[in-house]
């Protein structure tokens, strides 16, 4: 690869987080990509960030999609690559872009997975059950599942809640979504009560000293993603769609919200939406819901 290839990296996500506020996830995606390029300019035996030109981003997107890359992979890495060209045109550092005419193909959208009502009312159940027994875990566990399904966040959103987040005499959270963008969410009754449950026995996983964030783990620290991840897959394998993570619960509240009338808009603002064309797709699960049922119940369908 180019010699400077590193240095150019690592500025290159500097540039990401500090000026453009993505977050550690979306930075270390892209810079995975550009790495991979790198490795195939190094094949090429290419010197220098100024030969880079059109033809060879095309012939390493080509050879990327010899590795069965899904759509969705190739649409992902030609967005990093025509990111990480504009910003080294940006820089100076080539005298045109060659990203800026890189297509791939278009990702095909899959419809969401929908967690029933009836499979979610057995969680609940399950969970408040578990619950009753005092156990802080399991006290924490029943407010993760209603928090997740009652606000439509991303898990890393949830995690990422502190105290201070939360505003119980209007049932509301701010949550920090992608790209440092801070919205606020509603929560309804049943999380409201999960959540007075756990603040009475937040105490007990004795917090490290100076922690804010509102979930804990055993050590007293904040619960990480990861944990999460594995009790909400754990709970929804059990359900008729199988396993999945917490994603299908915003994807859930999201198709739940539409099914029962609520503005496309306002899901939209809830969710954390940057396009209404993203918050469209739960329209299309609806209207899939509603053709499955019409098909299922009407005597001449």
């Amino acid at each position: 690869m180019p010699a400077d290839w590193n240095e150019l990296t690592k500025r290159f996500a500097d540039s990401l987080t500090n000026l453009k506020g993505y977050s550690k996830n979306t930075v270390k995606s892209y810079l995975i990509d550009v790495k991979d390029l790198g490795d195939f300019l190094d094949q090429q035996k290419v010197q220098s960030i100024k030969d880079l030109d059109l033809a060879l981003l095309r012939q390493w997107l080509w050879e990327v999609s010899q590795r069965d890359a899904a759509n969705s992979t190739l649409a992902r890495k030609s967005a990093a690559i025509r990111s990480f060209t504009a910003w080294a045109l940006a820089e100076g550092l080539i005298e045109a872009d060659p990203g800026q005419r890189l297509k791939s193909p278009k990702a095909s959208r899959h419809l969401p997975k929908v967690v029933a009502k009836a499979s979610l009312e057995d969680i609940f159940t399950h969970l408040k059950t578990l619950a009753e027994s005092g156990e802080p875990a399991a006290i924490r566990d029943r407010l993760v599942f209603e928090m997740l399904y009652a606000t439509g966040c991303r898990v890393s959103e949830l995690c990422g809640l502190n105290i201070l987040s939360v505003d119980l005499g209007r049932n509301i959270i701010r949550v920090m979504g992608k790209g440092s963008k801070e919205r606020v969410v509603p929560f309804g009754l049943p999380a409201k009560d999960a959540l007075d449950a756990y603040l009475a026995i937040r105490s007990g996983f004795k917090p490290a000293s100076g922690e804010t964030a509102l979930l804990l783990n055993s050590k007293g620290k904040r619960l990480g993603v990861r944990a999460v991840y594995q009790l909400v897959a754990g709970l929804l394998a059990e359900t008729p769609t199988g396993a999945s993570g917490p994603h299908t619960l915003r994807h859930t509240a999201a198709t739940h919200l539409l099914d029962g009338g609520a503005d496309l808009r306002a899901v939209q603002e809830l969710l954390g939406h940057a396009s209404l064309g993203t918050t469209q797709i739960y329209t299309h699960v609806s209207v899939e819901r509603l053709r499955e049922g019409y098909k299922n119940a009407h005597p001449r369908a």
